[in-house]
Order: structure tokens, then C-alpha cells, then sequence
């Protein structure tokens, strides 16, 4: 027999929501630019702007290419600021999310995107020596030697970008089976 007043139901859920904690294994604050994984990170900021910079600065001969290898550039390169910033201003810390499998996922991404762009861009700067019919009579090179060696250094950039991310994908995957 129950005493009175106590019933046989059992008390109800607490109505907050459940959130699991954020798994993180980076540091938060300065401490980020610390890690190799930091480390990897600004280079990808830097690298990623030389090659934006490079490409804008030629008179881009072929958009089509050229303009997917600056939105990669420019969009990787925002969203790497942004991931950056998580980890420095310790939001990390504050949102429930699996932060090693974000990474991954996100550097790992990305990784596949800026070498396609490597690749475009290589295409681009090999084009050098194809002429360009202005009209019947009329022809010039697809890349002035000036843009040709601009258009150089934005591969070498794009490359050694392409590399930093691939770095950021190893080092989160260890991380993120650990």
C-alpha cells in the first residue's frame, strides 16, 4: 500500500532539453596556434590569400576557370577564418558539436575543392603559348608573360594550399579515431 499522497507513476522528465557535451581534443585561445593543427590553419589563411591575390591580379583570360579556382580560394578561405575563430574565441567549447569529425569533414572537403582549383589553375598557366583569335586577322596569347608568371606563382600557391588542407585532414582523422 502506498502512502498518501505518493503515487505509482514515476516523476515526470525534466523538461531542458539534453544537449551531450562538445567533444573537442584542440585547445581553445591562443593555445590553438600552438598545435601542429594551428599551425597547418594560418598557413592554409595565408596561402589561400596569396592565391586569391595572384589570380585577381591577372586579367583572368578564362573566367570559367579562373572564377571557380577565386571562389574556392575566397570561400575556403573565409570559412577557415571562421573555423579559426571558433577555436580562438572558445566557442568551441560552448557548441555541442563533435568538433574532431567537423573538422575532418570540413578540412577533408575542402582538400578535394582546392585541388580541383590546383588543377584549373595549372590548366590555365599551361595555355600560355595558345594564341587568341581577336578576329580573322588578329592574334595574341591567352596569357601575356607577365600574367603567365603570376599565373605560376598562383599554382605553386594553390598547390602548397592543397597540401596544407591535405595535412589538416590527416591530422584531424587521427585525432577524430582517437
Amino acid at each position: 500500500m502506498l502512502p498518501r499522497g505518493a503515487s505509482s507513476m514515476p516523476p515526470p522528465p525534466n523538461p531542458a532539453a539534453y544537449f551531450p557535451p562538445p567533444r573537442v581534443t584542440l585547445p581553445s585561445g591562443l593555445e590553438i596556434l600552438r598545435t601542429y593543427s594551428g599551425a597547418v590553419i594560418f598557413l592554409e589563411i595565408l596561402f589561400g590569400t596569396i592565391v586569391w591575390i595572384l589570380v585577381a591580379a591577372t586579367r583572368v583570360p578564362l573566367p570559367l576557370l579562373q572564377g571557380w579556382v577565386m571562389f574556392v580560394a575566397v570561400t575556403a578561405w573565409l570559412l577557415s577564418i571562421v573555423f579559426l575563430c571558433v577555436f580562438l574565441f572558445g566557442y568551441a567549447n560552448r557548441i555541442a558539436v563533435n568538433w574532431n569529425q567537423t573538422d575532418f569533414l570540413f578540412h577533408g572537403a575542402t582538400f578535394v575543392f582546392y585541388f580541383g582549383a590546383f588543377l584549373l589553375q595549372a590548366a590555365t598557366t599551361s595555355l600560355h603559348h595558345f594564341p587568341r583569335s581577336l578576329n580573322s586577322t588578329a592574334h595574341e596569347r591567352i596569357l601575356a608573360d607577365h600574367e603567365y608568371n603570376i599565373s605560376i606563382a598562383a599554382s605553386i600557391f594553390a598547390f602548397a594550399t592543397a597540401v596544407c588542407y591535405g595535412c589538416s585532414t590527416a591530422l584531424a582523422l587521427r585525432r577524430w579515431r582517437l
